[in-house]
């Protein structure tokens, strides 16, 4: 259904993954990445939000570096240099934004275990980044020194597996408490018996098929009324 893209960041290129709906057009959100890369999980949920309705890019922040085994995606994941992927989601956002195609109010991101922290972090450096959505987000946040306060008047949603810790995770309880005390909402939501990538259907170990459709679901949701 998508097509591979390239979009300018900080004077060079990224490339990614752009689902377009049947539509034609739609609100854009950014899905990021796993500690894998940009894998076909990924394009596959990029390719479900253009199902959904919306105009989705995952960008490739490994830049054509898929890791297959645990002991590469850490290497990946401890190498990636924060400052640039930073760079290569505000450059999603404002390729997004510079579409004909993309409506709404606003543009969101969602990520995934280290892109679950990125996506909440890329509200804080994006102005057009309005709404966030992050699963199991388990990036330490002084990796990224976030400025909370720039999360006023924007919106986020946490899903937490239980074997995280669930929403009362000391990490999870930073970012709640600095969201609302920059003036933005934020709403968490817990799923009992789940484990770390319960959202993952490649990996059917961890993978929770209902606890997945309801945070599918939520998740819609919230876009929905956030920037649709």
């Amino acid at each position: 259904m998508g097509e591979k893209v390239t979009f300018a960041s900080n004077g060079g290129t990224c490339e990614g993954y752009l689902a377009i709906p049947e539509s034609g057009s739609g609100p854009a959100v950014i899905v990021i990445q796993e500690w894998w890369g940009l894998v076909g999980h990924i394009t596959s949920i990029a390719d479900r939000f253009a199902e959904a309705g919306f105009v989705a890019l995952a960008p490739d922040l490994y830049h054509g570096v898929i890791a297959k085994e645990p002991d590469h995606a850490m290497k990946m994941l401890m190498g990636l240099a924060m400052d640039k992927a930073a760079l290569d989601i505000d450059g999603a956002a404002k390729y997004l934004s510079d579409r004909d195609d993309v409506s709404g109010k606003g543009i969101g991101a969602v990520g995934f275990c280290m892109g679950g922290s990125l996506a909440l972090w890329s509200a804080t450096l994006s102005p057009e980044i309005t709404a966030t959505v992050a699963f199991y987000p388990g990036l330490p946040w002084e990796r990224m020194s976030p400025n909370w306060q720039n999360y006023s008047d924007k919106s986020a949603q946490i899903h937490c597996s239980e074997s995280d810790g669930k929403s009362t995770a000391p990490g999870i309880q930073e970012a709640v408490k600095s969201i609302k005390f920059a003036a933005g909402s934020v709403e968490t939501f817990d799923y009992p018996g789940t484990h770390h990538a319960f959202f993952n259907d490649e990996r059917p170990e961890v993978f929770d098929k209902e606890a997945s459709a309801l945070a599918w679901d939520r998740m819609i949701t919230f876009f929905n009324i956030s920037i649709g």
